[in-house]
């Protein structure tokens, strides 16, 4: 054997795991790797000239994690978070691709201008591969085509106000404008689907500024409910493609078995957020839960962990909406005007898993729901998301049988602010490999950034079901 510390470097090597996950499912096998491309798989320790062997033991080498829902917010607002501590945080947590949502940068990217900025700021920063959402806000539907031009992988639009004035909410009129281009391309429509409608908790807030109660009453399951059902309508009518993006509302799985049954191009993820945590255990004045739609109830949390398991919700990603500690009014306790946002990234894998394994969902299905759909969701279905021969070598290998509590000094995202600090979860990510060069290990970053940008590919793999 040779020492793992060459790897690094190394364009010809070889890794071997008793616990290897490939599409057939868990094997003892040798992944031989060139180039960054996975060159054969063959069962057992098998060695070859030209290819040192690293030895990964009982450790799980799975694909490398996919985050389709990552706010980066360079550049403009890059003191809440930027290319370089996001992606570093990412393979910190086994993710190897990520992508990132359109309105948190200042400017917003929602032309070919504000796209170029942000490919620019991103250049020479990435740890771990990374695409770019396009953002659909009304008055913009003129820029989209030269947005698909430049590499988007789909949009996003919000039904009610963003955070960020810059990028204002859609109407059905904007969406009915944009949603036949989409279509045109076969690019999806990401869908933050809350309609804000009167209704009696709404100004809860105002008399308990600091109640977790009170947030959740003022944004209610029907604002969900609502808006995914007129996103399926705009679904049928157009045949675009609609993804609804961290579902909260377990009363929304009805109508989506319904789309799903009568064909309709709908896809879903949810966030580990809405499975982990419950709102009958939020403490009352802990902004660092606030995030929009809030996490609910437990018994509307076990019926989402069902939606996931009958495959009603496709996959699940984080939503990593980062801000500065003032932004999230740590101090204070103010739910009303802390930023809703949770910091998440490094830890998706071991907090889905920690309660995922409690409930019968295997490794495998852990890999299908946080890389291979995920990976087909975005276009790149046919390189990466699964260990097969000719896909990237994008690579995670972790020990799902350790225990270990997250504390403050672990955290590589830029603010040290998550509510899972604190917290003992099970799975520790041991070695991330981006592109076939190791980056992290052993709870270090040790290589440079060598994550590409991905752009939409010419033919694009759809399917995800």
């Amino acid at each position: 054997m040779t020492s793992s510390k060459i790897f690094k470097s190394q364009t010809s090597f070889a890794l071997h795991s008793s616990r290897v996950l490939t599409p057939k499912g868990l094997r003892d096998a040798t992944v031989f790797i060139k180039d960054g491309i996975i060159a054969d798989i063959e069962e057992g320790l098998v060695e070859r000239p030209g290819f040192p062997v690293e030895e990964l033991g009982k450790l799980v080498l799975m694909p490398g994690l996919i985050d389709s829902h990552v706010h980066i917010n360079e550049p403009g607002r890059t003191e809440w978070e930027g290319f370089e501590t996001i992606t570093r945080a990412a393979v910190a947590g086994g993710i190897t691709t990520l992508v990132d949502m359109p309105l948190n940068a200042s400017p917003v990217t929602v032309d070919a201008d504000s796209f170029q900025k942000k490919l620019d700021s991103a250049a020479g920063k990435l740890y771990c591969n990374t695409g770019f959402w396009g953002g659909l806000i009304p008055g913009n539907t003129d820029a989209l085509e030269e947005l698909i031009a430049k590499g988007v992988l789909g949009f996003k639009a919000f039904l009610t106000h963003s955070g960020i004035d810059e990028f204002p909410n859609v109407s059905k009129i904007d969406l009915s404008e944009a949603m036949p281009i989409l279509a045109k391309h076969d690019l999806p429509l990401l869908v933050h689907a809350e309609l804000d409608e009167p209704h009696e908790g709404l100004n809860a807030l105002d008399k308990s500024p600091t109640s977790y109660q009170a947030y959740l009453q003022s944004r209610p399951k029907s604002w969900e409910d609502n808006a995914i059902k007129m996103m399926i309508g705009l679904c049928k009518q157009f045949e675009c493609r609609v993804h609804i993006v961290h579902l909260s509302s377990a009363d929304s799985l009805g109508q989506i078995k319904i789309a799903r049954e009568r064909g309709l191009p709908l896809t879903v993820e949810t966030c580990p957020q809405y499975l982990y945590f419950n709102a009958e255990d939020i403490p009352d004045g802990m902004t660092i839960y606030k995030c929009a739609p809030p996490i609910r109830e437990r018994a509307n949390n076990e019926k989402l962990w069902k939606g996931l398991k009958d495959g009603l919700i496709d996959f699940i990603v984080t939503d990593h909406s980062p801000s500065t500690p003032d932004l999230k009014k740590i101090e204070s306790g103010n739910l009303k005007e802390a930023w809703g946002g949770i910091s998440s990234i490094q830890f998706s894998l071991p907090a889905l898993w920690t309660k995922a394994r409690k409930r019968g969902l295997s490794l495998r299905d852990i890999s299908m729901i946080m890389s291979t759909k995920i990976a087909s969701f975005i276009g790149f279905g046919n390189r990466k998301g699964e260990i097969r021969k000719g896909f990237d070598a994008d690579l995670v290998a972790w020990d799902p049988e350790q225990r270990f509590k997250v504390e403050e000094h672990d955290v590589h995202f830029k603010h040290k602010i998550s509510p899972y600090i604190g917290e003992y979860l099970d799975g520790v990510v041991k070695k991330t490999y981006v592109g076939g060069k190791k980056v992290f290990e052993e709870g270090k970053i040790i290589g440079g950034p060598e994550g590409k940008i991905l752009l939409r590919p010419k033919h694009v793999d759809v399917m995800i079901n």
